[in-house]
């Protein structure tokens, strides 16, 4: 058994497909194929089911994969420790932006670039999903960073900075009923009751805390329009075509939507939070410890 076929074997698992891993890896596909197999009956067991449409582990590969998985952090363990001594960074970190969101109030590229440029031998993998997801990646350890959306307090395990936290809004056209009716500190949460309203998908944050709003006002929303940018639920609702569900909007901005926004009352008054988010134990490695400092400052 070999470090690189463990290697190779995770990756195939964690990209589905063996062109796509092969590609991460640099390598030709058959002969990521060939090592596998090699390993396959080294071991005696099948670790992979190549009957589907995607690659997925079999039971045996779905009990292998943690000791693969700590196999090659303990040798990567070693290099950094050793890279430490003389003050370069290597290694690979894993970093999750939540979908639409994030990307709208925070330059991460440049961040990452930023990253690059001090530290060019550590590989950058950014992966974009939504909060739901991002957080069983933490856990599972196939992530050591993300920017989540957070409704609610982090599940055990996790880790989170708040990096952004502002009131939600009802975005709407200036001559929806809604503001006729509006006081002067908003809306109540019952004023959504069979309102069309335009949000974020589910497992995104921002979605989470609508839902547990309108069940504490005693209903479930109706949702007419989701899509994973603010920018386009802002659209929508200028348009007409519902009541938008968004983070407490800079008047400039509204005005440039040609949107009003009314607060949304209620105790508490529901609110959108972004998180920079990491396991309670790590991240293990020194880069992603690194580039989790530079996040956490600049995020702030």
């Amino acid at each position: 058994m070999e470090l690189r076929q463990l290697r190779y074997f995770v990756t195939v698992v964690e990209e589905a497909n063996f062109t796509r891993a092969a590609a991460r890896l640099h390598l030709a596909q058959p002969g990521v194929s060939a090592q596998i197999r090699q390993l396959e009956r080294e071991l005696g067991q099948a670790l992979l089911d190549r009957s589907g449409g995607s690659v997925t582990p079999t039971e045996v590969g779905e009990a292998v994969l943690p000791y693969a998985r700590a196999a090659l952090a303990a040798v990567e363990g070693v290099r950094a420790t050793v890279d430490e001594f003389t003050g370069l960074l290597r290694g690979r970190v894993t970093i999750g932006v939540v979908s639409g969101a994030a990307a709208d109030r925070f330059d991460v590229a440049s961040l990452l670039a930023d990253f690059h440029d001090a530290h060019p031998a550590v590989e950058i993998a950014l992966t974009e999903d939504n909060s739901e997801r991002m957080l069983a990646a933490l856990r599972a350890g196939e992530l050591d960073i993300a920017v989540i959306g957070l409704p609610d307090e982090p599940p055990p395990g996790i880790c989170a900075q708040i990096v952004l936290d502002v009131p939600l809004v009802a975005a709407v056209a200036p001559d929806d009923p809604l503001v006729a009716h509006a006081g002067p500190a908003g809306i109540p949460p019952s004023a959504l009751r069979d309102r069309p309203l335009i949000s974020l998908p589910p497992g995104t944050g921002l979605r989470g805390v609508l839902e547990r709003c309108c069940a504490a006002a005693g209903f479930r929303p109706r949702i007419a329009f989701e899509a994973a940018s603010p920018h386009l639920l802002a659209q929508l609702a200028a348009r007409g075509l519902g009541v938008a569900v968004v983070p407490e909007l800079p008047a400039e901005a509204a005005e440039a939507y040609g949107l009003r926004t009314l607060p949304i009352g209620g105790r508490p008054r529901p609110r959108g939070r972004i998180a920079l988010a990491r396991r309670t134990d790590g991240p293990a490695g020194p880069a992603a410890r690194a580039l989790l400092d530079l996040l956490g400052e600049a995020l702030q």
